[in-house]
């Protein structure tokens, strides 16, 4: 699980940076699917990420609004900010949290969710990066040295 959660950070870091090269009207310009642009997207995993996993450690579930983060930094700290804490989450995960009830749901359930929720929102950022005629970041999960 830890694998897959920090394979997903260093991927979402990268795709910050990749994002530097674009005009911040690109990073807002409304896309098709997604949640709208690329910098809602990169907002609404992070957002996400923080809402299940407070949840799962019986904090309240919070969602920023992106109007307050709308731009790269802006978005870039939250993700630093959010992800410590996080991070602590899932270095301790046990076995014994697999089958733990969270609403209706399992903790595992939830916790592969929210693995597969970002896989899936990266593929998006892909697709609009080569609408861009760019080279998307890699989501080649071998070579990133964390195995």
């Amino acid at each position: 699980m830890r694998v897959l959660f920090q394979y997903n950070w260093q991927v979402r870091d990268e795709w910050f940076q990749w994002c530097e090269q674009l005009a911040e009207v690109e990073l807002l310009r409304p896309r098709t699917g997604g949640v709208g642009s690329i910098l809602e997207t990169l907002f609404h995993i992070v957002d996400v990420e923080q809402a299940w996993i407070s949840g799962l450690q019986g904090k309240p579930e919070y969602h920023h609004r992106f109007e307050e983060y709308a731009s790269l930094e802006a978005v870039k700290q939250l993700s630093d900010r959010c992800r410590p804490d996080v991070e602590r989450f899932v270095t301790n995960w046990s076995p014994e949290l697999e089958k733990k009830k969270f609403l209706e749901f399992y903790y595992g359930e939830v916790m592969r969710h929210v693995i597969a929720h970002e896989i899936h929102h990266i593929g998006q950022l892909s697709i609009w990066s080569r609408e861009l005629g760019l080279k998307p970041v890699t989501a080649n999960l071998i070579r990133r040295g964390l195995v």
